[in-house]
C-alpha cells in the first residue's frame, strides 16, 4: 500500500527536543563556522563556482543522471548547450539548468524578492528550461496527480502518493507562510521546509532538485550564509536510501523527528567538508595569484586567474572573450600556463576547433579526491 501525504500533520506540533538538542548547537557552530570562511573569500561566486556545480551534479545525480563534473564542464567548453544527442549531453544540460535555476533565484532575491512561491514557480522554469521535462509544465503546479514509486508503476504500487492537484495551492501557501515564521531554530525549520516541499510535490518534474535547491536560499533569506553557497546534496547522494526513508517516515509515521535528526546530521557532516573544500580553494587562489603574476608577466594576470577559477574546463577563444583581455595577449597567458603546468589540454585542436583546457588541481579539490 502507497503512504500518503500527511494532511493536517505541517507543520509539526511537536517534536522530540532531548533528542534533536545535541545535534542543534553543532549544526548551527558547523554552518557559523562556514560561513567565516566565506566571509574571508573576496568573491566567493567566482572561487567557488566548481563547488556550486558539483552540487548541481551530485543533486541531478540523486534524480538518476549518470554526467559527472568534468563531462558536465566539458560539455559546456564544447559550446552547444542545446545538443541532447546523446544521453550525456542531456543529463549535462540537466545540471547545468540546476546551477542556472540557483543563480536566477539568487539574483531575484538579491533584488528585493523573497524566499517564497513566486520565486519557486520562476527557479523552475529555469530548471526545466529545454530539458527533458519541457512538457511537463514549467514554472506551474502540476493539474492532475502524481506518485512516486518504480518507473511506470500505477497508484496502486507507487511508494508515496503527494496531495491532490487541486489541494496544492493551499498546501503551498501554508510551506510559505512557515517559511517566515518565527522558529526556535532555523535550521530545525529548514529540515521541515525541506521535507515538506518534497512531500506536497509540487510539480511534474523536478521537485527533489528543487527541493534541495531551497536549502541554501533559506539559508540566505534568513541570514545564515551572506550567499547561498551551501552544499548538501554530496552527504544525500551518499545516503540516499535513508534521505528518502527518513522523508516517507513523516507521512506514515509522523516522526518528524527522526528526519530532522537525520538532516541536523547531514548539516554538521557537509558543512566540514565545504569548510575544507572552501578553505582549500581560498589557499589555491592565493597561491597562484603571485604565481600567476610571474609566470606569465601580464597586467590581466589576476582577471585571467579569476576566469579560470569560474571556468575550470575552457577552450581559448572562450576565455579570449569573456575574460577581457586582448587577443594576443589572452592566448599568450594560456600557453604560458600550459606549458607551465598549471592547465593541461585535454582535447587537442582539430581544423578549426580549439583545444580544451583544464585546471585539474581546482577540480580535484571540488571533487574533494584526485579524480583528474
Amino acid at each position: 500500500m502507497p503512504v500518503n501525504y500527511h494532511f493536517g500533520k505541517f507543520p509539526p506540533r511537536e517534536l522530540d527536543l532531548g533528542k534533536l538538542f545535541p545535534l542543534v548547537g553543532p549544526a548551527n557552530a558547523a554552518v557559523a563556522r562556514y560561513e567565516g570562511v566565506l566571509a574571508g573569500i573576496p568573491n566567493p561566486n567566482v572561487l567557488l563556482s566548481p563547488l556550486t556545480a558539483r552540487e548541481a551534479v551530485l543533486s541531478s545525480k540523486i534524480e538518476g543522471t549518470q554526467v559527472t563534473l568534468g563531462e558536465v564542464l566539458e560539455f559546456e567548453a564544447q559550446g552547444d548547450l542545446l545538443d541532447e544527442s546523446t544521453p550525456k549531453k542531456a543529463d549535462a544540460r540537466e545540471v547545468l539548468n540546476y546551477r542556472a535555476a540557483l543563480n536566477e533565484a539568487t539574483r531575484m532575491m538579491a533584488d528585493g524578492l523573497p524566499l517564497s512561491q513566486r520565486l519557486i514557480k520562476s527557479a523552475h522554469a529555469v530548471l526545466m528550461d529545454g530539458v527533458r521535462g519541457r512538457g511537463k509544465a514549467p514554472g506551474e503546479y502540476r493539474r492532475i496527480p502524481n506518485w512516486i514509486g518504480p518507473d511506470g508503476c500505477i497508484v496502486e504500487q507507487a511508494r508515496f502518493v503527494p496531495p491532490a492537484a487541486d489541494r496544492i495551492d493551499d498546501a503551498m501557501a501554508a510551506w510559505e507562510t512557515y517559511i517566515h515564521a518565527d522558529a526556535p531554530d532555523r535550521l530545525v525549520q529548514l529540515a521541515i521546509v525541506h521535507a515538506e516541499f518534497e512531500s506536497i510535490h509540487p510539480f511534474l518534474d523536478g521537485n527533489g532538485r528543487l527541493g534541495r535547491l531551497i536549502i541554501p536560499l533559506f539559508l540566505y533569506a534568513h541570514g545564515l550564509l551572506t550567499r547561498p553557497n551551501f552544499y548538501l546534496s554530496e552527504y544525500l547522494e551518499a545516503n540516499r536510501e535513508e534521505y528518502y526513508d527518513r522523508m516517507l517516515s513523516v507521512s506514515r509515521d509522523g516522526d518528524w523527528t527522526g528526519w530532522v535528526s537525520f538532516f541536523l546530521q547531514g548539516i554538521i557532516a557537509q558543512a566540514e567538508v565545504n569548510t575544507r573544500k572552501a578553505q582549500a580553494i581560498l589557499t589555491l587562489h592565493q597561491e597562484k595569484r603571485d604565481w600567476v603574476v610571474e609566470v606569465t608577466r601580464s597586467q590581466y594576470a589576476v582577471r585571467a586567474l579569476d576566469w579560470i577559477f569560474q571556468r575550470p574546463i575552457f577552450r581559448t577563444p572562450d576565455f579570449v572573450k569573456a575574460a577581457q583581455i586582448p587577443g594576443p595577449t589572452a592566448r599568450g597567458i594560456v600557453r604560458s600556463l600550459r606549458d607551465n603546468g598549471m592547465l593541461q589540454e585535454i582535447v587537442a585542436a582539430s581544423g578549426r576547433t580549439p583545444a580544451v583546457f583544464m585546471f585539474r588541481e581546482l577540480l580535484n579539490i571540488a571533487e574533494g579526491r584526485a579524480a583528474f
